[in-house]
């Protein structure tokens, strides 16, 4: 089928900058948080290794996967960006959710990722899926070109988080819903691997989606989180 095909192109034509060189925008850049997405850029990355750590029960995202899809409230014809796709595990539940007439941008650094994407769009006749390699500081996906931004547990791997929330926010519509999911970090609360995995707590994080050209909403209950968080947003 022309997705998986479209999986391979995509990733034999986008994937080559991230190992040559950096863009001119990561060069004049620092990295907020250097190597960490290293496991992720490794050539010989096993997809399935992976499966096996965000695919299960325990997983508070895994957990809640159905309420967070439901309090995105997507619509019939919307076109939303899964950035940070991973294994693809929101893939089918979002092209359910935005019908024939909408469609699906499963974004990751990753190309294993985005091929692993490719393969499942495949084999659940997912036609209204593209399976796209972005760059470490650019999603790579046209301006207004979105309806929807979803980032999850995938905002505190961000190294150069002001270059790529400026390629977001061009690729929203005006209007547009920005939702970020990650991991809350509080001294003394905290788990270890949080506290010296994620670079800051979640009120951090909001000042820079804010300073970047989009609108807190509201903060969004989910029963299953214990260490996550849900914030809205919208691109002004």
């Amino acid at each position: 089928m022309r997705i998986a095909t479209w999986a391979i192109l995509t990733a034999s034509l986008l994937s080559a900058p991230l190992f040559a060189q950096d863009s001119p925008s990561t060069q004049s850049q620092q990295s907020v948080k250097p190597g960490i997405n290293d496991n992720f850029l490794d050539p010989d990355l096993k997809v399935e290794e992976w499966v096996k750590r965000f695919e299960v029960e325990s997983r508070e995202i895994f957990h809640a996967r159905d309420e967070i899809v439901q309090q995105l409230k997507l619509k019939s014809g919307d076109r939303i960006a899964d950035i940070g796709t991973g294994t693809g595990l929101f893939v089918e539940p979002f092209a359910k959710a935005v019908g024939k007439n909408g469609w699906v941008y499963a974004v990751d650094i990753a190309p294993k990722f985005v091929e692993r994407v490719g393969k499942l769009a495949e084999e659940y006749q997912l036609d209204n899926v593209t399976p796209v390699v972005c760059g470490e500081d650019d999603v790579r996906l046209a301006p207004r070109s979105i309806d929807v931004a979803f980032i999850c547990d995938v905002y505190h791997h961000f190294e150069y988080p002001q270059s790529s929330l400026e390629s977001i926010h061009k690729a929203l519509v005006p209007g547009g819903q920005l939702v970020v999911i990650d991991f809350n970090r509080i001294p003394g609360e905290s788990r270890d691997w949080t506290l010296s995995h994620v670079r800051a707590g979640k009120e951090g994080f909001r000042k820079e989606i804010e300073a970047a050209g989009f609108e807190f909403v509201e903060e969004v209950k989910i029963e299953a989180f214990k260490e996550n968080y849900f914030l809205r947003f919208t691109r002004k």
